[in-house]
């Protein structure tokens, strides 16, 4: 018999999709993944930022990291974002949990050579980070250019995960005068602090993306 595919779940099933909508969703959601690969007998797992462009991932980093030679290469590589929503506190410790999205993504990756790819990925990851960023920073030179590469990932396997809703108590523990529910969370912007040496005043596009993020 052979092996189920590496993305099946196996644990909470339930839980599980393998909705490609629903996993990009997810995705375009998160600012932070962590990647995971092999160099050799060695196993690395590296946070870092992405941007999903179509069926692929984007990600960056200088020339000489480790992460992005070996990626370069074509070794596999599993990429996992998770979005944490709340804590889930039953009365049970046992049946304590969170509530989260998360997506793993399995796949070989590419380089992105020449430096209009490059430039052109670079503009994603920062208007990913603040929609606006680009036009108003300075962009970068050839010299940055060449010092950073960009690889590609396209997302042979991917796999949702998502809990939501109450603790799931086993029916003896319902009658325990223990407080049982959910602890929602979500991202917010404080105010910005800017730099000591900044001479401008704060550009709108910054303003309109915390006044958004903390409605």
């Amino acid at each position: 018999m052979s092996s189920p595919p590496r993305h099946r779940l196996r644990r909470i099933k339930k839980l599980g999709s393998y909705d490609r909508a629903l996993a990009y969703q997810i995705l375009d959601d998160g600012l932070l993944a962590h990647v995971a690969f092999a160099d050799g007998k060695q196993p690395f797992v590296i946070p870092m930022a992405y941007v999903r462009d179509a069926d692929s991932l984007l990600l960056h980093g200088a020339v000489a990291s480790r992460l992005q030679r070996a990626l370069g290469s074509g070794v596999e590589a599993c990429v996992c974002v998770t979005l944490l929503d709340g804590l889930v506190l039953a009365r049970s410790v046992f049946n304590h949990s969170m509530n989260y999205r998360s997506v793993v993504a399995f796949g070989s990756a590419e380089s992105v050579h020449g430096a209009a790819a490059k430039r052109a990925a670079l503009e994603r990851f920062t208007e990913k980070m603040l929609p606006g960023r680009w036009q108003d920073a300075r962009q970068p030179s050839p010299k940055e250019l060449g010092a950073t590469s960009v690889v590609r990932l396209p997302m042979t396997d991917v796999t949702a995960k998502v809990r939501t809703g109450p603790p799931d108590d086993a029916v003896p523990d319902l009658e325990l005068p223990v407080w049982a529910g959910e602890l929602p969370m979500r991202l917010t912007m404080q105010a910005p602090v800017p730099d000591a040496g900044t001479q401008t005043g704060l550009p709108d596009y910054l303003a309109r993306f915390v006044s958004e993020r903390d409605d």
